[in-house]
């Protein structure tokens, strides 16, 4: 069987074809669009820009199923449509345009989907950490066993701190420390606070990107996914100081994460100082991969 799964997120859109049979499944093709729906967020709202930007881009999507005959689609939101005050008019909306439901996921649910999602196909230490720095918000799981001993999601991602903080493309001095205060802040009041763990699983965009730019710099293979907390904090050195090697090295590399990629790094490196992290492993599956498993081939898992 053949299905669609889609990611209404704050900076991207994601669509993941999938084929499944039992228990396995394979990825057959991947399409982003860079939609940014955070910043067309105002006074809490998402405008009606927003909401025809998301509409444009679920109708590309549906038009490509439909031209690879898949009619099985399955759309879901996460901190784009959930940490806004017109989430069911915004939904409606998108519905009454085109025809597409959107489920909108809980904190909980996402951070639980991400979790499942990275940890399906085994390799993963049996007990530790899973961050998932998306575009709104920062899902961070502590398991033990296998099992999910506390989780929870932080209202802060790399593409909503730029759009409250930073002025221009590159955020300043202070900007960065704004930045920084704000993510400290979310930290100490996460369930997963007290927690030590050297090792980290890393979901989303963020943790893809600085893995890529690491890599590049390092001259390390380009399908490495175990970096050294090390390296992490020296790119972002690299990057905060204006290094123009590194700087390019983001245009060649992840050009459309330019704005975002110090952003979601001053996330990253928090989190790997307050877990006290020595290597992270970014991985290949996460949120989409876990609905996936759990809402459309009913595997049981941790949500």
């Amino acid at each position: 069987m053949k299905c669609g799964i889609v990611d209404v997120g704050s900076n991207t859109i994601r669509l993941s074809i999938y084929q499944w049979e039992g228990r396995q499944f394979k990825l057959l093709m991947n399409k982003k669009e860079m939609a940014g729906l955070a910043g067309y967020i105002r006074n809490g709202q998402l405008s009606d820009s927003g909401i025809l930007v998301a509409c444009r881009v679920l109708a590309d999507f549906n038009a490509l199923l439909d031209n690879f005959d898949i009619c099985d689609i399955h759309v879901f939101g996460t901190a784009s449509l959930r940490n806004i005050t017109n989430t069911e008019e915004a939904l409606d909306t998108i519905e009454a345009v085109t025809g597409i439901r959107i489920e909108v996921l809980s904190g909980a649910d996402e951070a639980a989907f991400s979790f499942l999602g990275a940890t399906v196909g085994g390799g993963a230490p049996a007990s530790g950490l899973l961050a998932d720095i998306g575009g709104g918000s920062t899902e961070l799981v502590a398991y033990t066993n296998g099992s999910i001993t506390s989780g929870c999601s932080l209202p802060m991602g790399s593409l909503s701190l730029f759009t409250r903080h930073v002025s221009g493309l590159f955020p300043t001095r202070e900007e960065r420390r704004a930045i920084r205060a704000q993510v400290e802040a979310e930290l100490e009041q996460a369930k997963t606070r007290g927690i030590h763990s050297s090792h980290l699983i890393g979901v989303g965009g963020t943790f893809r990107a600085a893995a890529k730019l690491c890599n590049d710099l390092s001259g390390a293979d380009s399908n490495n996914r175990l970096i050294p907390a090390d390296e992490v904090r020296g790119l972002y050195k690299r990057l905060k100081h204006g290094d123009q090697t590194a700087l390019r090295q983001i245009l060649r590399s992840v050009p459309d994460r330019v704005h975002t990629i110090l952003p979601g790094l001053v996330i990253l490196n928090a989190v790997l100082k307050h877990y006290e992290v020595e290597n992270l492993c970014v991985s290949t599956c996460g949120v989409r991969e876990g609905y996936l498993l759990q809402r459309v081939m009913g595997v049981n898992g941790h949500v």
